[in-house]
């Protein structure tokens, strides 16, 4: 209990269909998200890693993984957030992501945020 109030990270999505950039004829959908990470807990923490899972409405999974995001890997500190934008395609009309940022506390205690899961839909698509 006590590690879950020292090291707690909070993560918001909120994604954008972006129809100048996508081709519905050649199955092309492209999407932004704009992501808060937002450091809840009592310790300064840095963003090092993601993971992503990335599945689309035809159930094709795609997993990412990479050093930071949109080229940083920002500090933390208690009660500080950072907020970044990027993008991603998938060839469904509808798909999901998820995923989870691997997080070093400034005491070099290591562990995950998870990034809670959200659609990816063309506008008009989903109910």
């Amino acid at each position: 209990m006590e590690n879950e109030q020292k090291y707690s990270i909070k993560v918001e999505v909120h994604t954008t269909y972006l129809p100048d950039q996508s081709d519905s004829e050649a199955e092309r959908h492209v999407f932004a998200y704009t992501i808060t990470v937002s450091n809840t807990g009592s310790v300064a923490a840095q963003l090092v890693s993601r993971h992503w899972i990335i599945t689309d409405g035809d159930g094709d999974i795609r997993e990412v993984r990479g050093l930071g995001v949109v080229g940083e890997q920002p500090l933390l500190k208690p009660g500080g957030t950072y907020e970044y934008t990027s993008g991603t395609v998938i060839s469904a009309h509808a798909g999901l992501m998820k995923g989870s940022y691997q997080m070093v506390a400034e005491d070099g205690f290591h562990f995950s945020a998870e990034i809670p899961e959200f659609i990816l839909s063309v506008p008009r698509v989903l109910h």
